[in-house]
């Protein structure tokens, strides 16, 4: 096939060519995200610095590529005249990946530090941002025509996900090389950084265009047969109320989170004092977890709405923003490393949820033979928004550099007085708290936008964390973040701090993966109960410490037993072994612990019912098969078989109870009548 036929649109789309696309949409996205990852975050901003770059000038180059998303307002008419999106976009994104040649060999041509070398940065960044518009503007439009509208959420999902894993590996490399390259050559840093970015243009950024030059492009709807002007072009999308509130909703965002993300790695390098690989290695487990919560996120979002996800995503990345303010008082401090490991780690969930259903909700909302005009505006305000928030932060950054607010508890008696910091904001952490609050309102702005099929964000959130009963209180698995779980859940979802409810939703989600995966583990190759017993309880242990395991007892138990039942789905055992195989492992894990397992076994009985229910298993039947294995179980447990049968009972009843009245009854026939049951727990029998 020639050149002329790549570019050109296909008449008809098959199936196998849709296929094709997908598969070369993920292998564009893969090596896209790889130079990605070394041209970014912490890389570039240690980059800039070692040229010469001022804080403002790092928002400036922060803000580069969506201050020229603008071009795109005049892209579109073109995209509508030539009408051939995958020849403008590949023409494009050709010299845009080769522009960071030209960065990389800055150092060579130009002295540094020098204010040369800076503006050599900025200039070329421009001149590439350019070039980036313009294909996004045919890019958005004809992969809007590609990929089937059912499986929207879950590919780009999926996308994500691969992504990410090629930004941890390439990012991951460079981290180490700049680490050795430095202590190799001590005073000329700045050539390793060459290297690196010589490396990713090559190998990586000029490998997309040719997984590009493979995806089909359907052909564009016809033309309207009187082409309206730019102006009423650009319009339209306005007068649509609902998609009015969603580019308002994009500008505000990326306002907002924009004014802090681009300084968290200068954050880091200068006010902490990390090192360069340390920085990159957050990043990574940053999108450790992105990646882990990248295919939880696509399901929910085909199942609940882009909305909803988006909501709980954002509302969890506010209290991320938050959280960097007490990172410093005013000082590094005990617990700086472990709130950035909790820090980064949820700002990797959220980012998962985030970004791609900002990506696609844009793709969603618009009206099929109108995209090119609608996507180019929502990425228009979004742009805007992004392009906006580095240059207000990095002069706010520097006008607040100078400026402390300060609360000292202070102790003063005849033989001495004593001054502990309480609050102390300086700097960014003015940054940080301003865009915490800008984003609070966003979130407004957000409820007002409708999706079809939507649903409400605290549906979600329970889909994180199921219900639970007013006995129940919640968990924190992730070290370093345990002061969450002194909140009661109840109480804490009525807190008026975006993210609390979502931070508990998605450590809960990570205990029963981890309990899934354990059992999955167990299974190959020898399917025997003790074994995936053995398997949940050595997960169990490595969650947490046993203080944490015995507050939380009830919901550890109910997340173990679930996240087991979800394992039916992959290995395909009975409901009588997965049973069994919880409740054991869950009480040799108190039983050697010294604990007291019956609060343990309670949430065991309730996370086998609801992971019953959740995965289609008969739910009477997993009821009836936890009471017997807490029977056989009681003595590693340190209970009677009377005791243990009762607790697990119990915890079947309340999970039955969550699901209906109708459940509640038939799990309530079904138990044993010599099942003790306390007279708080269901009907009396």
């Amino acid at each position: 096939m020639g050149f002329r036929e790549t570019l050109s649109p296909k008449p008809t789309i098959s199936d196998q060519d849709v296929a094709k696309g997908l598969h070369n949409i993920t292998w564009e996205g893969v090596t896209a995200m790889g130079l990605f990852s070394i041209t970014t975050s912490g890389f570039l901003a240690a980059y800039a610095l070692l040229l010469g770059c001022s804080n403002f000038q790092i928002g400036v180059l922060a803000a580069i590529p969506f201050l020229t998303q603008p071009v795109q307002l005049f892209i579109i008419p073109l995209v509508e005249r030539i009408r051939r999106r995958k020849a403008i976009a590949l023409l494009s994104w050709i010299p845009a990946q080769s522009a960071w040649i030209f960065i990389a060999l800055i150092p060579l041509f130009l002295d540094i530090p020098s204010s040369n070398a800076a503006v050599m940065l900025l200039g070329i960044m421009a001149i590439r941002g350019v070039f980036v518009s313009v294909t996004n503007c045919a890019w958005n439009s004809w992969i809007r025509d590609l990929v089937p509208q059912q499986v929207l959420g879950s590919f780009f999902a999926r996308r994500q996900m691969w992504t990410n894993l090629a930004a941890m590996a390439f990012g991951l490399l460079a981290a180490f090389f700049v680490s050795y390259w430095e202590g190799r050559a001590p005073g000329n840093e700045a050539l390793g950084y060459t290297i690196i970015l010589l490396f990713g243009a090559v190998f990586l950024g000029l490998a997309s265009p040719l997984f590009m030059s493979r995806i089909p492009e359907p052909l564009m709807q016809p033309a309207p047969a009187v082409k309206p002007s730019l102006f009423s072009t650009i319009a339209s999308p306005l007068r649509d109320a609902n998609y009015r509130h969603l580019v308002w909703f994009l500008f505000l965002w990326g306002l907002a989170l924009n004014m802090s993300i681009p300084f968290f790695a200068v954050y880091m390098l200068v006010r902490l004092g990390l090192p360069l690989p340390w920085v990159i290695g957050f990043s990574i487990l940053s999108q450790a977890f992105n990646i882990l919560f990248l295919r939880i996120w696509g399901p929910l979002a085909d199942r609940f709405g882009l909305k909803a996800i988006l909501s709980v995503s954002v509302s969890l990345y506010l209290l991320v923003v938050l959280g960097w303010a007490f990172t410093t008082m005013p000082d590094r401090h005990l617990l700086t490393i472990p709130l950035l490991v909790g820090l980064h780690i949820f700002a990797g969930i959220a980012a998962a949820g985030a970004s791609f259903t900002t990506a696609t909700i844009g793709l969603k909302l618009a009206p099929q033979g109108e995209a090119t005009a609608y996507l180019a505006v929502a990425s228009l305000g979004a742009s805007l928004g992004a392009g906006l928030g580095p240059l207000a932060g990095g002069y706010l950054g520097d006008f607040f550099s100078t400026r402390q607010v300060s609360l000292v508890f202070t102790w003063i008696d005849p033989a001495r007085s004593i001054e502990l910091p309480t609050f102390d904001l300086i700097g960014f952490d003015f940054l940080f708290l301003i865009t915490f609050v800008l984003g609070f309102f966003t979130l407004n702005v957000l409820r007002s936008l409708r999706e079809e099929g939507e649903a409400s964000r605290e549906i979600v959130v329970d889909a994180l964390l199921a219900p639970m009963q007013d006995a129940v209180r919640p968990m924190s698995s992730v070290p370093g973040l345990t002061f969450l779980s002194q909140f009661p859940y109840g109480i804490l979802r009525r807190v008026p701090v975006p993210g609390l409810d979502v931070a508990l939703g998605v450590t809960a989600y990570q205990l029963a993966e981890i309990a899934r995966a354990a059992t999955v583990a167990a299974v190959r190759g020898q399917r025997r109960v003790t074994k995936i017993a053995r398997a949940l309880e050595q997960a169990l242990i490595g969650v947490g410490t046993t203080q944490d395991i015995e507050t939380h007892s009830i919901e550890v138990g109910r997340q173990t037993a679930r996240g087991a039942m979800h394992a039916k789905e992959a290995v395909g055992l009975d409901v009588d072994r997965l049973a069994h195989s919880a409740v054991l492992g869950i009480a040799r894990t108190f039983g050697h612990a010294r604990l007291d397992p019956g609060d343990a076994l309670r949430g065991a009985g309730y996370g086998i019912v609801q992971g019953a229910g959740e995965t289609g298993v008969d739910y009477v039947k997993a009821a009836v098969k936890a009471v017997e294995a807490a029977r056989k179980v009681a003595e590693q447990a340190g209970l009677s078989e009377e005791q243990a049968a009762a607790y697990v009972a119990q915890g079947a009843l309340d999970a039955a109870a969550a699901m209906g009245a109708e459940a509640l009854a038939q799990v309530e026939d079904s138990l044993p009548e010599d099942v003790l049951l306390p007279e708080s727990v269901g009907q009396q029998r």
